[in-house]
């Protein structure tokens, strides 16, 4: 019985003994976010100890897409006004191997994409998983050299603003505006989002990092999404994570996801569990948080608890909450199909 425990909860052990095999990276240099919409950007560019610009850097945002249409609808939105280029690749197979359709290219004619036509670089890019290979992270790779290209094809110069974040991870347009008319901006700064599970009812911490702007270097910028340098600008912006409309998408993300080896057993995929799990605020996996210390582990056991403030969230998802009322607090019930 005690093997047969250790096999069914052993990466779960593996989870809460972290502390003592894994010690926490380096911490971020915080640079604190000022911001106030009648606030001048001489005035802003100068709290941060920036100069002010003569005129706005260009701005790419780069991601790659997978089946996230209504979070890459806000996030387009969001950014639209201080964004030159769009760019986005998308592939016939997830980072796992698992054959999927070409989602944006079905949805690109729709009218809620029309106002990025004229300002979009799309490109698409045939899956390489082989049969038996064990690191989705591979594939993922290819992708974002992929993405590296498509980025000169979309015409993007020397101290462009790029803007390096899954879809998923949106950051607020005043962040990028603010970036784009500061001089002397950091040459890789990260950017310290907060982060949500299932919708904008569940914040769970603003821990995000991996989001990060660049000003392009010709030969040395690279599409990536680890960590790249060791600033980090604090409240610039959300990341929901597992942010869907409907339950089958859920499960198409869970069989998907990098870490699949975390889908320990089939019920975890039933919809009824899942659907359960959204409204209580579990975790899909049943895993441990991913902390480096007893004390944070044990605080974020259990269900996140809920919230009630819509306050702070993107405009375009306030402006149509009926249409994605399925990300505002109160509604955590999903469609099945």
């Amino acid at each position: 019985m005690c093997v047969i425990g250790v096999y069914i909860h052993g990466l779960k052990i593996s989870y809460f003994l972290r502390p003592l095999w894994e010690s926490p990276p380096k911490p971020f240099h915080d640079i604190p976010h000022y911001h106030h919409e009648n606030a001048s950007m001489e005035s802003l560019c100068k709290l941060h100890g920036w100069g002010v610009r003569e005129y706005p850097r260009r701005v790419y945002d780069a991601v790659l897409f997978s089946t996230e249409v209504e979070l890459l609808t806000i996030r387009w939105q969001e950014l639209y006004p201080y964004v030159t280029q769009f760019v986005l690749l998308e592939s016939n197979s997830t980072f796992t191997g698992l054959p999927k359709p070409l989602v944006f290219a079905s949805h690109r004619a729709d009218d809620e994409f029309k106002f990025v036509e004229p300002r979009l670089t799309y490109g698409s890019v045939g899956g390489r998983f082989k049969k038996g290979e064990k690191n989705p992270f591979y594939e993922e790779a290819y992708q974002r050299v992929a993405l590296d290209q498509l980025l000169r094809l979309a015409g993007i110069t020397d101290d462009d603003l790029l803007i390096m974040s899954d879809v998923d991870e949106i950051p607020s347009r005043h962040t990028i505006n603010l970036l784009s008319w500061c001089d002397d901006i950091p040459e890789i700064l990260h950017l310290r989002l907060k982060n949500y599970l299932y919708s904008f009812e569940f914040p769970v911490d603003d821990k995000s990092w991996r989001a990060s702007v660049h000003r392009y270097k010709t030969g040395k910028t690279k599409y990536a999404h680890y960590r790249q340098s060791d600033e980090i600008l604090a409240d610039s912006g959300w990341h929901c994570s597992f942010c869907f409309r409907r339950i089958s998408e859920f499960v198409f993300k869970m069989k998907a996801y990098s870490h699949y080896d975390r889908v320990r057993f089939g019920h975890y995929l039933n919809p009824k569990r899942v659907q359960r799990v959204i409204c209580n605020g579990d975790d899909l996996f049943d895993m441990i948080p991913e902390e480096y210390t007893f004390k944070d582990i044990i605080g974020k056991m259990g269900p996140i608890p809920h919230s009630y403030s819509a306050v702070h969230l993107p405009a375009y998802l306030l402006e149509n909450a009926e249409r994605y009322k399925f990300l505002l607090p109160g509604n955590c019930l999903r469609d099945k199909e």
